[in-house]
């Protein structure tokens, strides 16, 4: 196996402990890059521990859509009601169960803030939803990159030519054709939000872009599987992805 690898995990979501047995599957070496695409909060457990964990492992995250929430709801660390509700609304009571005081969750709200929407890796492209297929990256904003959905998932071309665009976000299985646990592959880009906290999957995952491998840690089973990238991906047909009745769900 090839060392200085490239890791990406999915939305975590909370999930602290599955986030432990993940990381031991895959035993990351020194020199390994460990890259969280968002959503680290919210609907699991322990939220606080996840963003304990990643701010003091010095491991990269990238802004979700539920880090912007709570982001909302704190404007310059006061609350807004109004967007407090809003997030509390789309899991962010468990979060907020999970820190116990408001003051600890103030104390990380400086390091959320710092999250990057994207990161550029040369032949990769971080997002944690998407990109518009619509516009240039001069115009893309912290709405698209954390919330888009459907216009990214139908498009017939590659946004880059010459880059693989990974997200989390949209639950694979509420993508057309696609199983519950397994990746979404379309064009030019790849989803590995496998639903942790969904109870139609529960699989979190974490991708080893380097050796071409999938790890897969489920979260109510207390289980681990590993398999090659290419057994663990499901394609999208862009043209079924505006028609498909998808789930309504609040992600």
């Amino acid at each position: 196996m090839t060392r200085d690898r490239r890791i990406f995990i999915g939305d975590v979501h909370g999930h602290y402990d599955g986030l432990m047995r993940l990381l031991e599957a895959i035993a990351p070496g020194s020199n390994d890059k460990i890259y969280f695409l968002g959503d680290l909060i919210d609907r699991g457990p322990k939220s606080a521990q996840v963003v304990s964990f990643v701010q003091e492992s010095g491991h990269t995250s990238i802004l979700g859509n539920h880090e912007q929430l709570l982001l909302e709801a704190f404007p310059n660390n006061k609350v807004h009601p109004p967007s407090l509700q809003a997030w509390l609304n789309s899991g962010g009571q468990a979060t907020v169960l999970s820190y116990g005081k408001p003051e600890m969750l103030i104390e990380h709200l400086d390091w959320i803030r710092s999250l990057p929407t994207h990161l550029d890796l040369g032949d990769i492209w971080l997002a944690h939803a998407g990109v518009h297929p619509g516009l240039p990256i001069s115009a893309q904003t912290a709405h698209e990159y954390c919330w888009i959905r459907n216009e990214f998932h139908s498009i017939t071309q590659p946004y880059f030519p010459d880059k693989l665009i990974i997200t989390g976000h949209t639950i694979t299985f509420t993508l057309p054709d696609v199983p519950p646990g397994l990746l979404a592959l379309g064009k030019g880009w790849l989803d590995i939000d496998t639903g942790a906290y969904h109870p139609k999957s529960g699989w979190l995952t974490g991708l080893d872009i380097t050796n071409r491998k999938v790890y897969q840690v489920n979260v109510f089973k207390d289980c681990i599987r590993t398999m090659p990238l290419g057994k663990a991906v499901a394609k999208v047909e862009p043209s079924r992805v505006n028609g498909h009745r998808r789930q309504l769900l609040q992600l």
